[in-house]
């Protein structure tokens, strides 16, 4: 018997057998053997495979029921998208901080809050896994290093460990798009060490009277006065101007090593979470998106960020063989290091608590979105040459060789394509650059 009719065979004999007693069984078997020439013991074996694999067709039903239910999920995606996608550790501290203003916007029932409270960060991940997956991005820098006044401004390596605020690392985020050419914006992004408050301006260029400007202003924001400020090697920072400021002042100007992001690892973490993860990639070069994107700069994302989004802080890491693991503090707000400093006055402390308690983060959320897409409009994409057309004279049946070879080296300088209407054929001829 072929070996593909005693497999038939034998998941025929499988539905008589699985339902018999067992003396039906050992007839069965006895009949398997005879008419396939099977050794008892393999019968027995080929059988239970069968079985097996019967089993394994029907999906077995978890032991535990779902916990949280449907209202309780969504609340958590609906935070999660208007907190601006945290981490599920910020993400949990979130849903804490922002309790009040939940109830008030989704009218939560009792159960619901306390399951809010208690939902755990790796559920959150669970749930919001898909919808992470797409938002996938990229970070870019492009930060050239300058050479002015490197021999007066140390070079500072070791992580700052700071006890009051005041201590800022500064950064430059570019805002080219495709190209470098010509001039466009960048914005100005400052830290504290301390605290994690976040001061941003908008810039055209890198000059360094503008960046001064712009840091002069950032200064003014702050609700705390500058002790020292920590940047990388670029002309816009190592100039005369910016050392001049901060020595008519007291404050201490250090500076990291050559290609060696790490030495300003918080401010190059908050280049992602309050510039580029908003503003994106494109191209900004014009005085209406400066304007814009100042309005949203020194309004409404300040206190969105510093007073309702809370960040960890990196405590120690320990490793483990090739493994490293990363002990972070309890997620705060910049807010809430600042209320626990004694370097804040007390009157200052009251008004940036009133402040909070003043606004509704899920209002400050839509206002910022409404602005970022006002942003978004006045973007800039590269510049693409027009066409050019130019048409013989009637009198003339086709270009002379002098007049195509100029027409060539006017396509090949401006790097565009020349279009010329002969009247012979009445028809448009390319000539193209290169």
């Amino acid at each position: 018997m072929r070996l593909e009719l005693r497999m038939k065979y034998c998941e025929t004999v499988y539905r008589r057998y699985r339902n018999v007693s067992k003396e039906s069984k050992a007839r069965i078997l006895d009949e398997l053997c005879q008419v396939c020439g099977y050794n008892r013991k393999y019968a027995i074996w080929k059988l239970n495979r069968l079985r097996d694999k019967e089993k394994a067709k029907t999906p077995s039903k978890r032991g535990r029921s779902r916990k949280y239910g449907h209202e309780v999920l969504l609340i958590v995606e609906e935070v999660w998208k208007k907190s601006g996608y945290p981490w599920s550790v910020r993400l949990k501290e979130i849903l804490r901080l922002w309790l009040p203003w939940i109830n008030k916007h989704y009218q939560v029932t009792a159960e619901v809050e306390e399951k809010l409270l208690e939902i755990s960060p790796s559920t959150m991940d669970r749930h919001l896994k898909l919808l992470k997956n797409k938002l996938k991005r990229r970070i870019y820098g492009r930060t050239k290093p300058g050479t002015l006044l490197r021999h007066k401004i140390p070079v500072k390596t070791d992580h700052w460990d700071v006890e009051q605020p005041g201590y800022l690392e500064a950064d430059l985020v570019s805002h080219s798009g495709e190209s470098g050419y010509g001039e466009f914006m960048h914005s100005l992004n400052f830290t504290d060490i301390f605290s994690q408050w976040v001061e941003t301006q908008a810039v055209m260029g890198k000059g360094q009277e503008g960046i001064l400007e712009a840091f002069g202003k950032i200064s003014r924001r702050l609700p705390f006065r500058i002790l020292g400020i920590d940047s990388d090697n670029g002309s816009e920072f190592i100039n005369h101007h910016l050392w001049n400021y901060c020595e008519e002042r007291g404050i201490q100007f250090t500076r990291s090593r050559p290609y060696k992001k790490d030495d300003n690892a918080h401010i190059e973490q908050k280049n992602w979470t309050h510039v580029r993860k908003l503003m994106g990639w494109d191209r900004y070069d014009s005085p209406q998106a400066l304007v814009a994107m100042n309005d949203l700069y020194e309004k409404e994302l300040p206190l969105y960020m510093n007073l309702f989004q809370p960040s960890v802080k990196l405590l120690k890491t320990e490793r483990k063989g090739s493994r490293k693991n990363r002990l972070y503090s309890r997620p705060l707000t910049p807010l809430d290091r600042l209320l626990a400093s004694e370097h804040i006055d007390q009157s200052q402390k009251e008004e940036l608590i009133a402040i909070r308690e003043r606004l509704d983060p899920f209002e400050l959320a839509e206002t910022v979105d409404q602005k970022l897409q006002q942003i978004w409009e006045k973007a800039h994409y590269r510049y693409k040459p027009p066409k050019i057309k130019i048409e013989a004279r009637k009198e003339q049946q086709e270009l002379s060789i002098e007049e195509k070879e100029t027409l060539e080296d006017i396509a090949s300088i401006f790097g565009i394509t020349v279009y010329v209407r002969t009247h012979k054929e009445g028809k448009l001829v390319a000539i193209n650059h290169g």
